[in-house]
């Protein structure tokens, strides 16, 4: 059996290219993400002289942060397999119930997500996503969030893209080991007294339907950090942003646009140089003239001095035209990333009166064209970060032990979300037509409201449980209404006499449909 360390090796030289592309994105967008190797505590980062990438990647991160996990609203729901709960004889009526206690372990959940702040690790794996392509999500059993960068794990998949292979590579610090494991450290020949930290090796292997896992540090195995767990249980969650059929690593959104963004940080260099040149002022007087260069400096600001003005110059470079061609190159290239990285403040018209809606309706053509990650985030990132929450909400007891088979985690964020906004639209404008061609009394004849209703509330994501009235409370309400009517056109002694005729059994109430036939059944014979 191989060990950690050499699943390791084996792997690491598949990763090289891709590797170097992520170090060249990151250098000119957010070079802290994807450091050169070799990079320290000490070590000095390069600055990139445009800022468009930087903006661009954060802007990014953070709406697909918020279209993934949305605040103060749950990124998925619990349902329950309606087939298995009729194959085991549960009446209908107890659908609404299992609904209700569903929802409530669904707000466990959530909160569980809001205390652990997971948010801000899935903020900069996404980052990463976007600049490097790849990153790794590690959620141990006691709980927490950790992200490993590109440089950090090694990754092999099938030609299906399943994940066969994962191994990490961390630096503990020798202080954090035990006594045990340190004195079986320092008896390999590999062992140096002097080191401050040792390397920590993690092989996550596919066997059939389980994980196996084992660790190793510094040739020593970690025979009691091991095992074998369910395939999706497993705390290591590999994603990419984007996924090319045969390879084992995704490409991230920056390498899409890299062209541009080299062009842009070459012409923003060149003239940001430029500038700092022309912006330099130097007079210059003529060697043969009878003004004199000493008197020229030393002469204060509107003193009197003798010398001809024609023998003193001052150089310029006169490239005013050609870095107005480079800006107008660079407002081009701007603009492009713009639109690509979702700063809609670049691509809004330029107006007075700039409505919300027209804002809204770029942010979500634009976000459309990111359906392509928003999918393969939901069964990379969402379903697997869920499930694997759960498992580990079970074993420490603060969630119930749920059916197997019968209760599964949905995906309701991201994609899906834009795909009930889509539907809403269609529903509205199907109405909306409808009005306008049969008219407001064909559309009431016609279309169940109720339905209606309960539609629209799915598509935006509101739950509609004493929200909207059920058949039971509007037949009760109308049923209120005849009676008042009753009231209305009898009076008190009317009301009276009907009373005490029901009360002997000669008026039968579901039988009356207006008021009228309430006054004649209580007219005197």
């Amino acid at each position: 059996m191989s060990t950690a360390q050499q699943i390791y090796s084996e792997l690491e030289g598949n990763r090289r290219t891709y590797l170097d592309r992520a170090r060249t994105c990151s250098k000119l967008s957010l070079p802290y993400v994807m450091p050169e190797e070799g990079f320290s505590a000490h070590s000095r980062l390069e600055t990139p002289f445009s800022g468009v990438a930087a903006r661009g990647v954060n802007n990014l991160a953070s709406k697909l942060l918020l279209a993934l996990f949305p605040p103060n609203s749950p990124f998925f729901r619990l349902q329950a397999d309606a087939q298995k709960l009729a194959e085991q004889g549960a009446p209908p009526e107890i659908a609404s119930e299992i609904e209700r206690s569903l929802q409530r372990l669904e707000e466990v959940v959530m909160d569980q997500v809001a205390q652990e702040t997971y948010r801000v690790t899935i903020h900069e794996a996404l980052k990463n996503l976007i600049i490097t392509g790849n990153a790794l999500i590690y959620m141990p059993d006691e709980g927490g969030m950790r992200v490993f960068h590109l440089d950090r794990f090694v990754v092999e998949r099938d030609p299906m893209g399943n994940v066969l292979k994962i191994a990490t590579k961390e630096s503990i610090a020798k202080a954090a080991l035990d006594e045990d494991l340190l004195a079986a450290v320092m008896q390999t020949a590999e062992a140096d007294p002097s080191d401050s930290s040792y390397d920590l090796y993690t092989a996550i292997c596919r066997e059939g339907d389980k994980w196996d896992i084992r660790q190793d540090i510094n040739g020593v195995t970690l025979a009691d950090r091991g095992g074998k767990i369910p395939l999706d249980k497993s705390p290591y969650i590999p994603l990419r942003f984007s996924r090319i059929d045969g390879e084992d690593y995704g490409r991230g959104y920056v390498e899409e646009y890299l062209g541009d963004i080299q062009s842009l940080e070459a012409l923003t260099r060149a003239i940001v140089e430029g500038s700092a040149a022309s912006a330099k002022v130097l007079f210059m007087v003529n060697p043969n003239s009878t003004t004199r260069a000493k008197t020229l400096a030393e002469s204060a600001n509107g003193a009197i001095v003798s010398g001809n003005a024609g023998d003193v110059s001052t150089l310029q470079v006169q490239k005013f035209n050609d870095f107005r061609v480079a800006q107008m190159t660079m407002e081009g290239i701007k603009d492009r990333l713009g639109a690509a990285f979702l700063l809609t403040s670049g691509v809004v018209r330029q107006a007075e009166r700039v409505t919300a809606e027209e804002i809204r309706m770029l942010s979500q053509e634009l976000e459309t064209s990111l359906s392509g990650a928003y999918s393969l985030l939901s069964n990379d990132l969402q379903l697997p970060m869920v499930t694997r929450l759960m498992a580990v909400m079970k074993k420490q007891k603060k969630l119930p032990p749920l059916p197997k088979g019968l209760v599964k985690p949905v995906i309701i964020a991201g994609v899906e979300a834009l795909g009930r906004g889509n539907d809403l639209s269609k529903l509205d404008l199907f109405l909306a037509g409808a009005a306008q061609v049969v008219g407001p009394q064909a559309i009431a004849q016609f279309v169940n409201i109720e339905d209606y209703f309960k539609r629209r509330a799915t598509a935006l994501g509101i739950k509609t449980e004493g929200l909207i009235k059920t058949q039971e409370q509007l037949a009760q309400e109308q049923q209120q209404a005849q009676m008042q009517q009753m009231v209305d056109k009898l009076g008190p002694e009317g009301v009276k006499m009907m009373n005490d005729q029901m009360l002997a059994g000669n008026v039968d109430v579901s039988q009356m449909s207006d008021a009228e036939e309430v006054q004649d059944a209580t007219a005197p014979a």
